[in-house]
């Protein structure tokens, strides 16, 4: 790690990154856009490959296709060393074979050591043709990425069999680039640093030869999200007879959809006629193992607990303060939840 990159890192210069020799180099995050703004997978690989640079002593590149200096200015604030902007009007919309044009003949040319794509419906598109015309291999849907330093190869984490278990797989030190898709929501977001500078070089490309097969006629602007099982779902949004009446119940579903998580209920919910037994969590229902439960007027007794035993982080919200909820949870919320709950919402909403 030289003099440069670490005034970088300590925020005292602007650093022209220099590109120099042969060989693999630097870790590269694939940007991807969501209407005009970075989809967030985007910024939680910038926060990944810091970690990763660091302990290689690399820089962070981002490629951006389709994108515009407003875009390649938030890359650098989140992380990015330098950003390889692609602003042809014909890249705007996504379409794969402009797109693999693109990135395969700059990656041909400036060899990354390490690409990170994100696990979504484009990069599950763009990794593993890359992989192809780059000679070289990707993992899809990593969960965990760490280095074999020695090696200078990732070691990643993967999900098998729907998520019930994991396995680890490291690269071969032959195999370059190592390309991956990370899964969004595992590494988090990084620390937004408007002071941060960087160069952005505005790249251009041939297309020719690369015509879309596909052509978009329309876009959806809100579609209707297919609902996940309780057990695998990550966020769930759970009611017990403490919400009082189905206008209660109502705003549970309004917080659950706020959080993009799924609706449960306890038995009670059950036996008022708020949800459907398949939707029950504790003894006779679903066991969940989410990151984030929230028990919005559920007592918790054993038999609730017993559904919720695995999740990561439960927050209670209930108006007994003596409720067996608030000896499991993490949070615990005195008060009724018919006051809290829009509070949260418009929190989330501003």
């Amino acid at each position: 790690m030289d003099l440069d990159y670490l005034q970088m890192l300590m925020g005292e210069e602007e650093v022209v990154v220099e590109e120099e020799g042969e060989g693999y180099r630097n870790i590269w995050v694939v940007a991807e856009r969501v209407g005009d703004e970075l989809a967030p997978v985007t910024l939680e690989m910038l926060n990944q490959a810091q970690q990763l640079a660091s302990t290689l002593g690399a820089y962070v590149m981002a490629v951006l296709v389709g994108g515009d200096e407003t875009l390649a200015q938030e890359l650098i604030y989140h992380g990015a060393d330098k950003v390889f902007l692609f602003d042809d009007p014909a890249l705007k919309d996504y379409a794969l074979e402009p797109y693999i044009k693109a990135l395969g003949d700059l990656f041909a040319e400036k060899m990354p050591e390490i690409v990170l794509c994100g696990a979504t419906d484009v990069g599950g598109e763009l990794a593993p043709r890359l992989a192809r015309r780059l000679d070289a291999v990707a993992l899809t849907n990593c969960t965990g990425l760490t280095l074999d330093a020695s090696q200078r190869t990732l070691v990643c984490t993967m999900p098998v069999y729907d998520g019930e278990y994991s396995e680890v797989v490291a690269f071969s030190p032959e195999v370059h680039p190592q390309i991956v898709t990370v899964q969004p929501g595992v590494f988090g977001l990084p620390y937004r640093d408007e002071y941060r500078s960087a160069e952005v070089e505005t790249v251009a490309v041939d297309l020719d030869g690369a015509q879309p097969r596909v052509k978009v006629l329309n876009v959806v602007a809100e579609a209707e999200r297919e609902p996940v099982p309780l057990p695998k779902a990550r966020i769930i949004v759970s009611a017990g007879r403490g919400m009082g009446d189905a206008e209660g119940f109502a705003l549970v579903e309004q917080l659950a959809a706020a959080l993009s998580g799924e609706v449960a209920g306890s038995r009670g919910a059950v036996d008022e006629g708020w949800i459907d037994e398949e939707k029950q969590v504790g003894m006779g229902g679903a066991t969940v193992r989410p990151d984030l439960y929230i028990a919005c007027g559920i007592s918790g007794a054993i038999q609730h607990y017993f559904g919720i035993q695995d999740a990561k982080f439960v927050v209670a919200i209930n108006r007994d303060e003596n409720a067996p909820i608030f000896k499991v949870a993490d949070v615990g919320i005195v008060a009724d939840a018919k006051e809290v709950i829009p509070a949260i919402i418009e929190a989330l909403e501003a």
